[in-house]
């Protein structure tokens, strides 16, 4: 990650499917293409906006990427532009993602994570993540 341009990591934790979770600092505007490109496999990153907003950007080997936007009514408050987010391209992505992932979604908890509301944009992060089909870490 740190030849892709991500700065401040913490240690890596492993999930029992193998998947690794980190948090850091800073990336840089190609962090995440570089990464994937570099380990030829599917990576997601969620950057959060004082944990009220979580902004999601996944990438797949083959090129593809899709975007999402995680605490919408928060976001709203902060005019950040939900147009710019839209709901069914991020879900279809999100689909698209976990399967070149090997992974089994949960379509309708995708969803419910791209469009949910909660105290912290956290909570979303981690429900999606879940909705994913990723196992948890630790």
């Amino acid at each position: 990650m740190r030849a892709a341009g991500f700065t401040g990591m913490d240690d890596a934790e492993v999930s029992a499917d193998g998947w690794q979770v980190t948090d850091f600092a800073d990336a840089g505007p190609r962090s995440m293409a570089t990464l994937v490109q570099s380990t030829g496999t599917p990576a997601i990153v969620v950057s959060f906006l004082d944990s009220d907003v979580g902004f999601i950007e996944a990438a797949m080997p083959d090129g593809s990427s899709w975007e999402g936007l995680l605490n919408r009514d928060i976001a709203e408050d902060y005019e950040i532009p939900l147009e710019q987010f839209p709901i069914e391209p991020a879900v279809a992505g999100a689909l698209a993602w976990a399967a070149a992932a090997g992974l089994t979604p949960d379509e309708e908890a995708v969803r419910q994570a791209l469009t949910g509301s909660a105290q912290f944009a956290e909570e979303l992060s981690s429900a999606l993540l879940t909705a994913l089909g990723l196992s948890a870490v630790g």
